[in-house]
């Protein structure tokens, strides 16, 4: 098939287009490069079944394919809350003008929807028929209402224009190809230690999630799109339940690093629970994640530490 990959440059965009490409399909990749990296897909520039496109979704265009996948926001409070009206306007906008081209050339699309429609949950685990704790009015809201009214516009086309739609709750997700700087919990914690600093933990560090790999997300997402059983919402993650606190243990103890941990006020609205009820997703996609933290950890590590000499490298040569 012919797949379009909307923030294809991103962390969970570029590995998805390598997926997509292995199994033989014609991938265009569209990004503004706002936290997408052109180092991500630099390996599939010269592939030619891959097409890059630097491109804004707010803006319309036009592509002929079988296949799309939205996966188009900043996906990390440091970059979404940058500018947040964009980020909003990205949800948004960026769903409206990908259903009307799914409308347009028939065909299935995927919105990668977020954990963080549940807000900060009184429901745990979290199935996808809890509506959620959200602050609508928070400096989170850019994100989580953005996300939750790109859920509405798929089931308004859905039900309104009969476009063949699929959505999926992803839950935190790491791995190879995360930003060093994204201020996301897993990549604060490994460039700390890598670079012997403090690791930053909010609260107390008893607030907990649960961290899916990046290989195991991607094999959901595919499948999701894949079937003809469920439209969704189906929650995306790993259920397996850990302390920021004892997130911060095991990468200390995995870089074999000499840092402390320091503890700072809790941001607003930061969730204090969060995991998934993957009920749905064993029932209808056959799936669940098969990669533990220790391993996943092991495998994201040796990325950090070799963007880390890397940039070490550059800056000695300026």
């Amino acid at each position: 098939m012919r797949i379009l990959v909307t923030g294809g440059a991103g962390f969970l965009g570029s590995h998805l287009c390598k997926r997509l490409l292995r199994e033989g399909h014609e991938v265009v990749c569209v990004d503004n490069l706002f936290t997408g990296r052109k180092a991500n897909i630099a390996e599939l520039l010269n592939d030619p079944n891959f097409e890059f496109m630097r491109h804004d979704v707010v803006d319309e265009f036009k592509v002929e394919v079988d296949q799309i996948y939205n996966l188009a926001c900043p996906a990390s409070p440091i970059h979404y809350q940058y500018n947040p009206i964009k980020t909003t306007k990205t949800s948004v906008v960026g769903a409206i003008n990908c259903l009307g081209m799914a409308k347009r050339v028939n065909a299935r699309i995927l919105q990668a929807s977020t954990s963080e429609v549940y807000g900060d949950p009184d429901v745990h685990p979290q199935p996808e028929a809890y509506r959620g704790n959200v602050n609508t009015l928070g400096p989170r809201a850019c994100y989580d209402e953005g996300k939750r009214c790109a859920e509405t516009l798929f089931f308004d086309y859905y039900r309104q224009n009969q476009v063949d739609i699929r959505v999926v709750r992803i839950f935190n997700t790491y791995g190879p190809q995360m930003l060093p700087d994204d201020g996301r919990v897993v990549s604060n914690f490994i460039v700390q230690a890598l670079r012997e600093e403090p690791l930053t933990l909010y609260g107390d560090g008893s607030q907990t999630r649960s961290f899916c790999y990046v290989d195991d997300l991607i094999e959901g997402m595919v499948l999701a799109m894949n079937q003809d059983e469920a439209v969704g919402p189906i929650n995306i993650g790993n259920p397996d339940e850990f302390t920021i606190k004892e997130l911060a243990e095991k990468v200390l103890a995995l870089t074999e690093s000499p840092s402390e941990m320091i503890f700072k006020p809790l941001p607003e609205d930061d969730p204090m629970q969060r995991q998934p009820d993957i009920s749905l997703a064993k029932e209808k996609l056959g799936w669940e994640p098969k990669v533990k933290l220790q391993e996943g950890l092991e495998r994201t590590i040796p990325y950090f530490e070799h963007l880390l000499e890397e940039t070490a490298e550059e800056t000695a040569k300026v």
